[in-house]
C-alpha cells in the first residue's frame, strides 16, 4: 500500500479514537468543566462548583430555595440549577421561592401563592405568601436543602431574612443546608444606619448596617456563628465558596436579581434610593429606569427640571404616583457608588411643596431600620452630621464581620 494511503488511514483511525473518548467522557465533562469560563481568572460562582457539592446530593431527596438567578453559566449559555440537577439524576422535591416568585415576575411586596411549576412541573412553595418560613410539614421527606439566590447586600433586601428562615426551619427539622455562594455587587463597602433591634422585621431581622459587605455565604455563616436563629440553634450548614472572586473588583450581573433591578446603574443606587421606598416619593417604579431615577409631583418643579409620569409595568403594577407628572431627578448616568448617599433625599425633603406627605413613616422607619433617620431629616441636619452617628455602630459591626470574610 502506497505511504500516502497508510498515512491517511493512520490519521482516520487515530481520528475515529479521540470521538469515541469524548463521546464517553461527555457526562463527566458537563459535572466537571462547570468551573471553565470563557475569560481566564472569571468568577466562578458556587452553583458552578458542581464537583464541589453533587457529592451532598447524591442518593438525596433534594428541596431547593430558588429564583430565576439559580444558574449555572458556561461559555455561551446559562443552565438553571433545576435543569441541572434533574439531568444528573438528583430527585428534587420541591422549590421553595422567595419574594418575587421562582421565576422572578411578581411585584415587590406581592404574596405569591404556591403552586407548580409550569415548565418543570415541580411544586413551588411560597416563602413570600401565607408563610414566610417553611413549615414542617413542607420539609417532611427531604434530606437536604439547597439554598442559591442571589442577593444585593442590602438590609431591607428580602432575600438575607427568608435565608434566616430557611435556615431555622432546616435546623428544627435536622435538615442540613447547602448554600451555593454568589458575588455581592455591593461587597465593596459598609455604611448606612445599623437597623436597631426593636425596628425588626422581615425588611431586617438583625442589628446590621444598611449595607454590610459580605456575600450570602458570608452573611450565612455569621447568622449561625453569631447564634442569631431563633433559640441559639445552629444549622448543619455547608457554603460553597466562590473562586477567582475579590470584592474589590466589581462585579456585573448577568440576570436581574428582581423585577426593579435591571441593571448595573440601578444596583449600585439601590442602597441610597431605596430608602425612597418608606417615602411617598417614586423611585422610579413604573418606568424603565428604576431606581435610576426619583420624583413625585408635589415635589417643587422650579427646583428639580427633570420631569416622568409613571405608568403600570413589568414589577410595579401600581407604581406610585401612577400617571402624574413627577418632578425629580434622572440619575441613569450616574457612576458607581462607594457609599450610602443622603443627599437625595435630603434634596427631595428640603423641595417638598408637602411635607407632610412626604414620609411614611412606619415603612420608612421599617426601611432605615431606626426611628433616628427621620428625625434628623426632619430636623435638618446634614448628611456630614447624619453619617457622623453611624461611625460607632459601623466600626462595632466591622469586627465582628471581619471574622466571616472569605474573599
Amino acid at each position: 500500500m502506497p505511504f500516502f494511503l497508510r498515512f491517511k488511514n493512520t490519521l482516520l483511525c487515530f481520528s475515529l479514537v479521540l470521538v469515541a473518548c469524548a463521546q464517553k467522557s461527555k457526562k463527566q465533562v458537563s459535572i466537571e468543566k462547570t468551573e471553565e469560563l470563557p475569560t481566564q481568572k472569571a468568577v466562578v460562582v458556587g452553583a458552578n462548583r458542581t464537583a464541589a457539592y453533587l457529592p451532598l446530593l447524591q442518593n438525596k431527596t433534594v428541596a431547593l430555595v430558588a429564583n430565576q438567578t439559580s444558574t449555572i453559566f458556561t461559555a455561551s449559555e446559562h443552565t438553571h440549577l433545576v435543569d441541572s440537577l434533574r439531568s444528573l439524576g438528583i430527585t428534587i422535591k420541591s422549590v421553595f421561592a422567595p419574594e418575587h416568585g421562582f421565576r422572578g415576575k411578581a411585584d415587590a411586596g406581592e404574596l405569591v401563592k404556591d403552586g407548580t411549576d409550569t415548565q418543570t412541573g415541580l411544586p413551588i412553595v411560597s416563602l413570600y405568601g401565607k408563610n414566610k418560613k417553611p413549615k414542617a410539614e413542607q420539609l417532611e421527606g427531604v434530606d437536604v436543602v439547597v439554598f442559591d439566590i442571589q442577593d444585593v447586600g442590602v438590609r431591607f433586601y428580602t432575600y438575607i431574612a427568608t435565608l434566616q428562615l430557611v435556615m431555622e426551619a432546616c435546623t428544627e427539622a435536622k435538615i442540613p443546608i447547602v448554600l451555593l455562594d454568589r458575588p455581592n455587587p455591593n461587597a465593596h463597602y459598609v455604611d448606612g444606619p445599623t437597623m436597631q433591634a426593636e425596628h425588626s422585621s422581615f425588611l431586617g431581622m438583625q442589628e446590621i448596617p444598611l449595607v454590610y459587605g459580605m456575600t450570602i455565604g458570608e452573611y450565612a455563616q455569621m447568622i449561625n456563628d453569631e447564634g442569631w436563629l431563633e433559640n441559639g440553634l445552629k444549622a448543619d450548614l455547608t457554603v460553597i465558596p466562590l473562586k477567582h472572586y475579590t470584592r474589590d473588583v466589581p462585579y456585573s450581573l448577568p440576570i436581574r436579581p428582581s423585577p426593579n433591578l435591571p441593571n448595573d446603574t440601578a444596583i449600585t443606587l439601590y442602597p441610597s434610593l431605596g430608602l425612597f421606598e418608606g417615602t411617598n416619593i417614586n423611585a422610579g417604579r413604573g418606568t424603565a429606569l428604576q431606581f435610576q431615577r426619583y420624583g413625585a409631583s408635589f415635589l417643587d418643579s422650579t427646583v428639580f427640571g427633570f420631569k416622568y409620569i409613571p405608568q403600570p409595568n413589568f414589577g410595579s403594577k401600581y407604581p406610585k404616583e401612577e400617571g402624574k407628572i413627577c418632578y425629580g431627578e434622572d440619575l441613569s448616568a450616574h457612576g458607581g457608588m462607594d457609599s450610602v448617599s443622603l443627599k437625595w433625599l435630603i434634596k427631595a425633603y428640603q423641595n417638598c411643596t408637602d411635607k407632610s406627605r412626604f414620609f411614611k413613616t412606619e415603612s420608612f422607619t421599617k426601611h432605615a431600620g431606626t426611628e433616628r433617620l427621620q428625625q434628623q431629616l426632619e430636623a435638618g441636619l446634614s448628611e456630614a452630621e447624619i453619617k457622623a452617628t453611624w461611625q460607632d455602630d459601623l466600626e462595632a459591626f466591622k469586627k465582628i464581620r471581619k471574622k466571616y470574610l472569605r474573599y
